[in-house]
C-alpha cells in the first residue's frame, strides 16, 4: 500500500506531492459548457410522429393451424393504426429533413414538431432500407433553421460529440460522449448491413433519426441504433456518417425516390491473418476480390480476382461494407483512386463510379397463358437487376422471378428465385421461359437458384 501511495504522490495526483498546483483564475476556466454548441444545433433537430395503417389479425385463434383452416379467411384481418416516434434533422431551409427509414418507412401520416413547438405535415420523398435513411419534405415550410454537415471522414476516435433527439417522447434531450470507434460494419440495421460511427453518447428509443453533432455544431451522423439487452442505453450507439447522408439528400433533391449507389460489380472478403500470411502482407488489411462481373468498372480498369484493394481515395477499406460505403459517399459520376496490392506490389488504379448498367434489356414476361406457372413475372438478369436484388456478381445472366402469385406461388416459387432450367431445358432468357411454358405436359421440374443454393421443385398440374 505504501508503494502505491508513493507512486501517486510522485505523480502529483494528491495534495502534498510538492508539485505546483494551478488554481483556476476565473469562472471561464472552471466552467466547461456545451451550451453554445447546443444553441446552434438544437433548433434544427425535430421530433417526428409517424402513423401507418397495418392489417392485424382479429383473433389469435386465426393463427392456430387447426382453427385457421376451419375459418379460412373470414374476418381474419382488421386495420390497425401503428404509431412510431423518432427524431429528424433539418438540412435545408425549405424543409428537407433526414430521419431513419425504420421510423417513417411506409408511413401514411407524418408529423414534424420543431423545437419552437410549431407542427408541420411532411411527405416521404426518398427512403433507403439498406442505409436506414429516409428523406422528408415539410409542407409549406421556409426559412427553417439548418444543421450544416461535417466531413465524417475527418472524425477521430476520442472526439467529443453530442447526441440530440427525443428519447422516449419526453422532449428534446442532449447527451454527450465521444466517438468510441469508427468503421463499425457488423451491425444489421434496416434490410442490410451498414457502416457506422460508434459513440458512447446516450442514445435511447426515440433518438433514432436524431443528430450526432461535433463541437463546431455540425452534423457528423444520424443516430440510428443501439446495442442493448434491455432496451436502454448502455453506451454503445451507432450513427450513419454524414458523408453518406449528403449523397442521399442530394439524390432526393434531384427528384429521386430511391437511393442509387455506385456499382462495383464485385464480391470480396476482408483480409484476415491467414490471408495476410498467404499474400505476404505485414498486416491484415484490405479487401481481396473474389468475383468480378465482366462489366464491372474494376474489371475494366484491369483488376482481377485475387487483387487486394487497400484504400479508396486515401481512405482505408477493410471490409466489403466499408468499400460500399466509400463508393456510395463519393456518389455516381465521381472518379475514385484505388490503392491495390497485386503479387506483393502496390499499384494505383482510377475507376469511374457508375450506376449499374441496365443492359441487356430486361424483357419482362408476365405469364398468363395456359396453366403452368400462371401468375409469374420474370425479367432477364443484367447488372441493374443484380444490384436491385442483391445477387452475386457471378450471376451475370439468366432469368429472375420479380413477382409471383396464383399457380406459380402455389408451386413454391418465390420472388428473387433465378430460373435455371425447366424440365431439363436451360432458361437463359425470358424468351426461353415463354417457349418452355407452352409445353402441354402436366409434369413439371424446375431448377432454381435460391439464396445461393440450387433447388428443385417438382409438381403436377
Amino acid at each position: 500500500m505504501r508503494g502505491v501511495l508513493a507512486i501517486i504522490l510522485a505523480a502529483g495526483l494528491l495534495p502534498g506531492a510538492g508539485a505546483a498546483q494551478n488554481v483556476p483564475a476565473d469562472r471561464g476556466q472552471i466552467a466547461l459548457s456545451f451550451a453554445p454548441v447546443v444553441r446552434a444545433a438544437a433548433p434544427a433537430v425535430v421530433s417526428i410522429y409517424a402513423q401507418r395503417v397495418v392489417e392485424a389479425r382479429a383473433n389469435p385463434f386465426f393463427d392456430d393451424p387447426l382453427f385457421g383452416q376451419l375459418f379460412g379467411d373470414f374476418g381474419r384481418r382488421v386495420p390497425r393504426v401503428q404509431n412510431a416516434l423518432g427524431s429528424g434533422v433539418i438540412v435545408s431551409a425549405d424543409g428537407i429533413v433526414v430521419s431513419n427509414q425504420h421510423v417513417v418507412g411506409g408511413a401514411d401520416d407524418i408529423r414534424v414538431v420543431l423545437g419552437d413547438r410549431r407542427e408541420f405535415l411532411a411527405d416521404l420523398i426518398l427512403e433507403d432500407a439498406e442505409s436506414d435513411l429516409a428523406i422528408l419534405r415539410i409542407r409549406g415550410a421556409e426559412g427553417l433553421p439548418v444543421l450544416q454537415l461535417a466531413d465524417s471522414d475527418r472524425l477521430e476516435v476520442g472526439d467529443l460529440v453530442l447526441a440530440i433527439g427525443n428519447p422516449f417522447g419526453v422532449g428534446q434531450t442532449v447527451s454527450s460522449g465521444i466517438v468510441s470507434a469508427l468503421a463499425r460494419s457488423g451491425i444489421a440495421v434496416g434490410s442490410g448491413r451498414g457502416y457506422f460511427i460508434q459513440t458512447d453518447a446516450a442514445i435511447n428509443p426515440g433518438n433514432s433519426g436524431g443528430a450526432l453533432v461535433d463541437l463546431r455544431g455540425r452534423l457528423a451522423g444520424i443516430n440510428t441504433a443501439i446495442l442493448t439487452r434491455t432496451g436502454g442505453s448502455h453506451g454503445i450507439g451507432f450513427a450513419i456518417p454524414s458523408n453518406l447522408v449528403a449523397q442521399v439528400v442530394a439524390q432526393a433533391q434531384e427528384g429521386q425516390s430511391r437511393f442509387q449507389r455506385p456499382w462495383a460489380g464485385m464480391t470480396g472478403q476482408s483480409v484476415d491473418a491467414s490471408l495476410a500470411e498467404a499474400f505476404e502482407m505485414s498486416l491484415p488489411q484490405g479487401v481481396v476480390i473474389t468475383e468480378l462481373h465482366p462489366a464491372s468498372p474494376l474489371a475494366l480498369a484491369g483488376l482481377v480476382p485475387g487483387d487486394v484493394i487497400l484504400s479508396l481515395d486515401g481512405e482505408p477499406v477493410n471490409s466489403p461494407p466499408e468499400m460500399n460505403f466509400r463508393m456510395a459517399a463519393r456518389g455516381i459520376g465521381a472518379r475514385a483512386r484505388l490503392s491495390v496490392l497485386r503479387n506483393g506490389s502496390d499499384a494505383q488504379v482510377t475507376i469511374d463510379l457508375i450506376a449499374p448498367p441496365d443492359e441487356p434489356p430486361r424483357n419482362r414476361l408476365e405469364v398468363r397463358h395456359g396453366v403452368a406457372l400462371r401468375g409469374l413475372v420474370a425479367e432477364n438478369i443484367n447488372p441493374a437487376v443484380v444490384a436491385e436484388h442483391g445477387l452475386p456478381p457471378a450471376v451475370d445472366r439468366g432469368v429472375i422471378v420479380v413477382t409471383v402469385r396464383d399457380i406459380a406461388l402455389r408451386a413454391g416459387i418465390r420472388a428473387g428465385d433465378v430460373l435455371l432450367a425447366i424440365n431439363r431445358q436451360p432458361i437463359a432468357t425470358t424468351d426461353d421461359l415463354d417457349r418452355v411454358l407452352r409445353d402441354p405436359t402436366r409434369n413439371w421440374e424446375i431448377e432454381i437458384l435460391r439464396e445461393g443454393r440450387r433447388t428443385w421443385l417438382r409438381f403436377r398440374i
